[in-house]
């Protein structure tokens, strides 16, 4: 008798018969061996990364007016009402603010301009000029001129080292601490 007619007539003699059912209650049969597979432990979870603390939204811009400040008193110069000062100290001032807020903002972001041609020269085009690089100005037409004069070289920053801060926003928002003489 074939395994499958064996089983058809287990079935219904344990369906119809209670003694078979009893018996083949009883019976154990080992079950078929599955390959042996160790037992399947699911990967340890990845450690959650420590969250970095949430940074306030312009933090970085005021490091950076603080860093002007403190290396080229950049504040000092704008926020001074200059009406009582004649040219001559106006020009000096400007001068030595000048000097110092470029030697710093090079330090930060090495700043380069993005045409090297001399200003008054004419440039050529590729029809495939990046936007972001140059921007088309006077008597632009729809179609992308072959060239033209170039009127300012652009700046582009080739890096950016704005100083980290890992205080409060209160103590980012102070740019220069107030100074009193003891």
């Amino acid at each position: 008798m074939s395994r499958i007619g064996l089983a058809f007539k287990l079935f219904f003699q344990i369906l119809f018969n209670s003694e078979v059912a009893e018996r083949a209650e009883t019976l154990s049969l080992p079950a078929p061996e599955k390959e042996a597979k160790p037992a399947e432990t699911p990967p340890p979870k990845p450690k959650p990364k420590p969250a970095k603390p949430q940074r306030p939204e312009g933090i970085d811009a005021l490091v950076l007016l603080a860093t002007l400040q403190r290396e080229a008193r950049f504040l000092d110069l704008f926020q001074e009402d200059l009406s009582e000062y004649d040219d001559a100290q106006i020009g000096a001032a400007v001068r030595d603010v000048q000097r110092d807020t470029k030697a710093t903002l090079n330090r930060l972001f090495a700043i380069g301009p993005v045409c090297d041609e001399n200003e008054g020269n004419r440039i050529d085009l590729t029809p495939s000029f990046d936007a972001s690089e140059i921007r088309l100005v006077g008597n632009v037409q729809n179609e992308k001129p072959a060239g033209g004069t170039l009127v300012h070289r652009g700046w582009r920053a080739t890096k950016c080292d704005v100083p980290t801060f890992n205080g409060t926003l209160a103590q980012a928002q102070v740019l220069n601490p107030a100074e009193v003489e003891v």
